[in-house]
């Protein structure tokens, strides 16, 4: 979902025609509200290419924006990380969002909410600022003002893709590939609300993601054909790919590169290394389509131009949902949890 208010003036006629309709989302309460709120929102006409419904809107020019909201207790606690990193990971989240359009970044734009006098408010910006810089991305501008509590981080992401990847693109027999590995962000959230000994690893990996712009253009030219990137585990976020694409996904649970922090890690009773990769969330890796082989003769070069591992996780079948199969038979059970709930229990707060 983009923008926010009234996102387009009224305009005569059905609702969304043709290609503009919006993207079908992924199930979840979260997403049953957003669907709620896109249910009679107007048309927008010829100038937007791309509506709600994807990571972000694309214009007839290429334009590309976003926005993402990140809340102290909700997706950061300033006992685990500061408000410098706080704002980094805020701009992090941002630039993921046009990743994973395959969207080569403008700007940036970023709000901040804080509590007390402010000065918490400076260096939240000192991240941010050292995100777009270590990014090669301008900040020109934002908003501040005064909280009652929480801290909160709004950042605008603004790009340009002629050739967005967008999460319909999936076809039935494709692959499905991730980036990098998964559950490290999620390792160190359950470690720090047990009062567990976090890994260095872990730590880094939620404080400072790394947003795959880079990678997700290589993807894209490379024969990508649909993406996303991994904000709330790799399960939920195949489920709105495979709603928007039109068909199942399949992950192999031995497949799914696993983040090394998590291995030997003192995790409380009922926390395992493949939940936390499936479900985790904010890995801020691609999920990403390409047709039947069309990846398999580049991964090395992808991961010497990255130095990122690119590993195959499953496949697009006929059908809906996602399923996971495990063990020599391939036997798939669908998958019922999804990611990171907004409106349930859990997560930081």
């Amino acid at each position: 979902m983009t923008g926010g208010g009234q996102p387009f003036p009224p305009r005569p006629g059905p609702p969304w025609p043709g290609s503009l309709r919006p993207a079908l989302l992924g199930p979840g309460r979260e997403f049953d509200r957003i669907r709620a709120i896109l249910s009679d929102i107007p048309n927008p006409g010829p100038d937007v290419r791309v509506g709600p419904g994807d990571d972000g809107a694309v214009f007839s020019d290429g334009l590309a924006i976003s926005t993402d909201l990140s809340i102290e207790g909700v997706h950061f606690r300033l006992d685990w990380i500061s408000p410098e990193e706080a704002g980094y990971r805020a701009a992090a989240a941002g630039l993921s969002d046009l990743a994973a359009m395959a969207a080569e970044p403008i700007a940036l734009f970023a709000s901040v909410a804080a509590p007390g006098d402010g000065t918490s408010a400076e260096t939240v910006m000192q991240g941010v600022k050292r995100l777009a810089a270590r990014s090669g991305i301008p900040l020109l501008g934002g908003d501040l003002t005064r909280s009652p509590g929480p801290l909160v981080v709004d950042v605008v992401s603004v790009g340009r893709s002629l050739d967005p990847l967008l999460r319909s693109g999936a076809g039935e027999g494709d692959e499905l590939w991730v980036t990098g590995t998964l559950g490290g962000a999620a390792a160190a959230v359950a470690l720090w609300s047990a009062g567990r000994p976090v890994p260095a690893e872990a730590r880094r990996a939620f404080a400072e993601p790394s947003p795959r712009v880079r990678e997700a253009i290589w993807l894209r030219r490379a024969g990508a054909t649909a993406g996303i990137d991994l904000s709330d585990g790799i399960a939920g976020d195949a489920a709105h790919l495979a709603a928007a694409s039109g068909v199942s996904i399949v992950l192999i649970a031995e497949a799914l590169p696993v983040h090394p922090a998590l291995s030997g890690a003192d995790f409380p009773p009922g926390v395992d290394a493949l939940g936390l990769a499936l479900h985790g969330g904010e890995d801020y890796e691609l999920l990403v389509a390409a047709p039947k082989g069309v990846l398999v003769s580049r991964v090395e070069e992808f991961s010497s131009l990255f130095d990122l591992p690119l590993t195959r996780v499953g496949r697009a079948d006929g059908g809906a949902g996602v399923f996971l199969a495990s063990g020599a038979q391939g036997d798939a059970r669908r998958l019922l949890r999804e990611g990171f709930d907004q409106f349930g229990a859990g997560g930081p707060g």
